[in-house]
Formats: C-alpha cells, sequence, structure tokens
C-alpha cells in the first residue's frame, strides 16, 4: 500500500498493537495524519497480568484526556512502595505521593489497560482522526529508508513514518540496526526466571499475618527480599486482585522456565519448594492462585541506536527492561510522548528530512534515561544478573524522584543541555 503523492497526508505506520503500540496511536492523533497499527496476532485475548503506569506515565495519558477511558480499566491508585524481608522486618516504607509526582501511580489489569488504550486509538471523540488497526499482520521486513514493511503473505505498507513497538524479539530492530551497519543485538537470559500469579483478594480471608505488615488491598507495592529470591505485591481492579511476581535466580529453579512465553505453566509444588524458607503466609498466599505462569526474564542492553530513515524502535523493542522497577509500560508511554512532542509542529507530510530529524530528537531525549533505567532495574535484580554494567549509585527512594519527576521529552533534554553546560 503505497503513498498517495498527490495527498498531503502524514501516514504513520505502527508495527505493533499492544501497549507501546497503541499509546504511541492515541499520542500522535492529529489533523492530517492516517495511523495504521500492524498486529500480528488477532487480538482476540490479552494476557492476564498486572502492570503499572508510574507516575510519570500515569500523568502522561492523564494529558492525553483519557481520564473517563482509563477508569473503566478499573486502575487502583498505590501510595505506598514497602521493602520487607523475610523475617516480617520492614526496611523502607515510601510513600507515593500524587502532588510530589504530579499523579498517581496507577496499577492495571493489562488486560483492562490494553483495551482501555485500543478503544482510545479508535475513538472519533477524541481530537485527530482515529487510528486503523490491522490484526494478524506479522511483519517479517523492514525498508527504514524507503518507509515501507512487508506481511508475511508478501502485503506492503509504505508510511512517511515507521514506529516498531514490537517488543523485544522486534522485526523493526534488526532492520533499523543493519541499517545503520550497526552489530545485531538480541534479547539475552538475565539469569532470572520469574513466577506470575493473580489472585482473588476475596480468597485470603484466611491468610494468617498481621495487617500492620501486608494487607492484600492495602495500596501499595510491597517487596519482600531475601536468600536471592523476591516476591513483589500489589493490589488491582480496585483491590479485589492481588498480583504476585516471584523472581528467582535460574540456580534456584526446581523447574525449567521458558525464554518464550510468559504463559507457560508452573507447578505450585516446585514454586513452593523454591520459597520454602520465606514466610508462611507467603506461601498460603500463592496456594490460593488458580494459575501460575512461569517464564524466563531477558532483556537487552542499551542499543547504539533507534532511528534509521522514515523509521524509530520504541518500548520493549529499544529498552527492554526487568520488572523491577516497574517501569516498562511507563518508559513506553514516554516514548509515545516524545514522539507526539517532536512531530507537534508537522502538519501535512513531511520530507524524509524533516521526519528523520524529529527522530534524531526523540533518541537524543529518550536514550539515556531509558538505558539508565534499564541498568538499574537490572541491577537491582542482583546478583543473578551482574554483568560487570556501570553500577548506578542513586538508592531507591533517589531513583524513585528520578523515575516519577518527569515532565515530558522537551522538557529532560533542555534541562540535560543546561547541565552540560554549567559542567563546562
Amino acid at each position: 500500500m503505497a503513498i498517495d503523492a498527490a495527498t498531503n497526508t502524514f501516514r504513520i505506520i505502527i508495527v505493533g498493537g499492544g501497549i507501546a503500540g497503541l499509546a504511541t496511536a492515541i499520542a500522535m492523533r492529529g489533523p492530517q495524519r492516517e495511523i495504521i497499527v500492524l498486529e500480528k496476532s488477532r487480538m482476540n485475548k490479552e494476557v492476564g497480568a498486572l502492570l503499572s503506569l508510574q507516575p510519570n506515565a500515569q500523568k502522561i495519558v492523564e494529558q492525553w484526556g483519557l481520564g473517563e477511558i482509563l477508569q473503566k480499566a478499573k486502575p487502583t491508585a498505590e501510595r505506598q512502595f514497602r521493602i520487607l524481608d523475610t523475617k516480617g522486618n520492614i526496611h523502607m516504607n515510601i510513600d507515593m505521593d500524587a502532588k510530589k509526582y504530579g499523579a498517581d501511580r496507577m496499577v492495571y489489569h493489562r488486560q483492562d489497560l490494553h483495551s482501555a488504550l485500543r478503544e482510545a486509538a479508535l475513538s472519533t471523540e477524541l481530537s485527530g482522526h482515529p487510528a486503523t488497526i490491522v490484526t494478524a499482520a506479522k511483519v517479517v521486513s523492514c525498508n527504514c529508508e524507503a518507509g515501507k514493511v512487508t506481511l508475511q503473505d508478501d502485503t506492503t505498507y509504505q508510511g512517511d513514518l515507521i514506529i516498531g513497538a514490537d517488543g523485544i524479539h522486534s522485526v523493526i530492530r534488526e532492520a533499523v540496526l543493519k541499517a545503520g551497519n550497526h552489530e545485531l543485538v538480541h534479547p539475552t537470559p538475565t539469569g532470572v526466571s520469574a513466577y506470575r500469579l493473580l489472585v482473588e483478594t476475596a480468597d485470603l480471608s484466611s491468610i494468617e499475618v498481621d495487617p500492620a505488615l501486608f494487607d492484600p488491598k492495602r495500596q501499595a507495592t510491597t517487596l519482600m527480599m531475601g536468600h536471592d529470591r523476591r516476591v513483589i505485591m500489589g493490589p488491582a481492579r480496585n483491590g479485589d486482585l492481588l498480583g504476585l511476581v516471584g523472581m528467582v535466580p535460574d540456580e534456584h529453579m526446581h523447574e525449567a522456565s521458558d525464554a518464550n512465553s510468559w504463559t507457560t505453566p508452573g507447578s505450585l509444588s516446585k514454586l513452593l519448594e523454591t520459597y520454602h524458607d520465606f514466610p508462611q503466609w507467603i506461601r498460603d498466599i500463592f496456594a490460593q492462585a488458580p494459575d501460575i505462569a512461569l517464564w524466563q526474564l531477558r532483556d537487552i542492553d542499551a542499543l547504539p541506536a533507534w532511528v534509521a530513515g522514515r523509521c524509530i524502535i520504541i518500548g520493549d523493542a529499544a529498552h527492554a527492561m526487568l520488572p523491577t522497577q516497574g517501569q516498562g509500560a511507563s518508559q513506553s508511554v514516554e516514548d509515545a510522548e516524545a514522539l507526539s512532542a517532536f512531530f507537534s509542529s508537522v502538519i501535512g507530510r513531511p520530507t524524509h528530512s524533516e521526519t528523520n530529524s524529529a527522530l534524531q530528537q526523540v533518541f537524543e531525549s529518550r536514550h539515556r534515561r531509558a538505558s539508565l533505567i534499564q541498568t538499574y532495574s537490572r541491577q537491582q535484580a542482583k546478583p543473578a544478573t551482574e554483568k560487570g554494567s556501570v553500577k548506578v549509585t542513586l538508592n531507591p527512594a533517589e531513583f524513585l524522584d528520578y523515575n516519577c519527576k518527569y515532565e515530558g521529552a522537551v522538557k529532560w533534554l533542555e534541562q540535560q543541555k543546561a547541565k552540560e553546560v554549567e559542567s563546562q
């Protein structure tokens, strides 16, 4: 599907219809713009899991005017971040101040958030033209200079801008790196596997635990650490659900995890064996989960480039990171905001040069920040993820400020340039 040279429509092709792709489809809406989202699945069902939009991302989506639509997703505002040890000691209790950060940290069921973003991308009520979503559209190659992608069935789509939001196993990332003569980067094992569980809080009334230590409906993210293992817990759907992620170094696993699927069934008995020296109340919560998913965590090193020609990669395609800070989805929203900001002055169809120039600004405003958050997320999963990378010296409270006080790509870039001038 080639561009009609006679029109003055800015044609944007987004590869991937997940959180990053749909957020970008919303952010890039505008006059004289046609947005097409190519999604390889049929979007019949989103994976059941919890994810958060941290204040840095939540305030962005609220600025897009999505408040009413997002309320349908039944988000839960989390007001604290707590760190416990396996003996029941509270090591840290950080208040999540909405006034300080500009928004609450909101936790969503992934399926609910995905449905809300899809509704917003297709809405005729928001400004700009609604996006078109094409499902069962698996992209297999991309010509970055021409702005053309080819599907598995040989159908082609051509645009003024190609946005690769196609996840950690990104086809567009490979095209971007090849176009810049960079060495290809592939997802690598982190040495950590993760169990993912969802439990109805109504089923936890018999769990014996001091509510001052842990309450499944408390509006807080709770991290319990001990013995090279950790459990991250938090509520969603107005407290009706409790989500848990158990992170385990591979050498302590009692069953094999799958690197290619986060829905591979896990064994309750093996999970309990792995966490045998954690408090009984956590093990009792595990036992109430109707399903247990298990997958091997992988991420990618910081990339030398996200941009080539008319093409850019965002989200997990550009900076896949471990879930230790809950910033994966939020960084995708920041990417979408940056694209919107640096293309805000583009009315009608941009030239190749204008497109590439704006994309370079997006990269300049996002690469350093996303890479640092990537590094810290990996560092927090140590010792299993020890790779000799540069150590981040910020403590959790300081990094929370770094993450959540973000006010958009343009302002961040201005602040970084001002710091560079001061240091000269």
